[in-house]
């Protein structure tokens, strides 16, 4: 879920003797993804990055038939490994920080309105009811006597969706992989999960843009505002590329897990800066899911934990939209718009998120 969203990776015009970045590009999770780094031996890394998205898919994607994360659905009590184990704990973790608001326990419902692997079903106020006995309780991971990790399910029945947290963690992934090449340099985008270290040659940092609300999913993206990364993450999660309309009714694909249905509120977008990409991919979801006023009174009762303090808020209002940056948002904006004139677009695909 932190789903659509709508990063757009900004880089300065690079003079003939800079070091040239080595850029790639490919798929992976039902998206694109795209990768710039600096390396002094100019590796072309595409393969071995391709491998580490197609093994990351074989854990965690619920668009793989094989996957262990559609096997462990399917049946209660599971081996698993130290991949989807972490992406259990983290999931967990952040239920917890966001009184329920952010559920991985979500995956019937995600399935039932269509925003899975299969069509939406037929769904009433029965069936959502019916479907919300198994969303809340949460999973836990316990070890074998081989110290071999085993997801324990709250019902055999329920079924999970790490959508929301995945490709964050992704790119995480990757960025931590170039580290251990000695790339220190380096910015990562998986569907608009995007985490980024270090700077470029000439010292200054990297950029991102961030989307302002398309009319629809098909829309060209328009960039509302940029911001600068230090050894950051940002991941906006929105209402306005991945939904569907039934009856002249659009529903957002996120889902509330205490209603069993979408958001219904006025919050288009919301973009987490965060030091990790899988916590403000989960951050943002959860915001999305609160509201503005809910996620707003979150971030003043949290005002130490990260990635609750770099937020920026589009919502709607009766003269189209609105946006709320919170002030460590308005810094980040304030000091890229000092280069603004030096800026130029690094071209994109139009995210399309699982």
């Amino acid at each position: 879920m932190a789903v659509l969203p709508l990063m757009t990776v900004l880089l300065f015009a690079a003079c003939n003797r800079m070091p040239q970045p080595v850029r790639l590009q490919g798929e992976a999770q039902g998206t694109y993804y795209s990768v710039t780094y600096y390396d002094s031996l100019q590796r072309n890394l595409q393969s071995d990055i391709d491998s580490l998205l197609a093994d990351f898919d074989l854990t965690a994607s619920l668009w793989v038939d094989s996957s262990l994360l559609r096997r462990v659905n399917d049946r209660g009590d599971s081996l698993v490994n130290s991949l989807l184990a972490t992406l259990v704990e983290k999931s967990v973790e952040m239920n917890k920080l966001t009184d329920g608001a952010f559920d991985c326990t979500v995956g019937r419902l995600v399935k039932a309105w269509g925003f899975g692997f299969s069509k939406r079903e037929e769904i009433n106020d029965t069936t959502i009811d019916s479907l919300l006995r198994y969303v809340g309780p949460q999973p836990s991971i316990v070890y074998d006597t081989l110290g071999r990790p085993i997801v324990r399910k709250p019902f055999s029945a329920t079924t999970f969706d790490f959508n929301a947290i995945a490709q964050g963690y992704a790119s995480d992934l990757i960025g931590q992989y170039l580290e251990k090449q000695g790339i220190a340099n380096y910015i990562v985008d998986i569907g608009g999960e995007v985490c980024a270290k270090g700077c470029k040659p000439d010292g200054s940092a990297w950029r991102v843009g961030i989307e302002r609300p398309a009319e629809n999913r098909y829309s060209s993206p328009e960039i509302e505002t940029t911001i600068t990364l230090h050894d950051q993450a940002v991941v906006t999660s929105g209402s306005y590329r991945k939904y569907y309309e039934n009856n002249g009714i659009r529903y957002s694909h996120t889902i509330d897990p205490t209603t069993g249905r979408p958001v219904e509120h006025t919050l288009l977008s919301v973009s987490v800066v965060d030091t990790a990409a899988w916590r403000a991919d989960a951050l943002a979801t959860a915001f999305m899911v609160m509201g503005l006023d809910r996620a707003l009174q979150f971030i003043g009762q949290h005002p130490d934990d990260s990635g609750t303090q770099a937020v920026f808020f589009i919502y709607s209002d009766s003269d189209g939209y609105r946006t709320y940056a919170t002030p460590a948002f308005e810094e980040m904006i304030a000091e890229q718009a000092k280069d603004q004139a030096k800026t130029s677009i690094e071209p994109h695909q139009t995210p399309n998120r699982q």
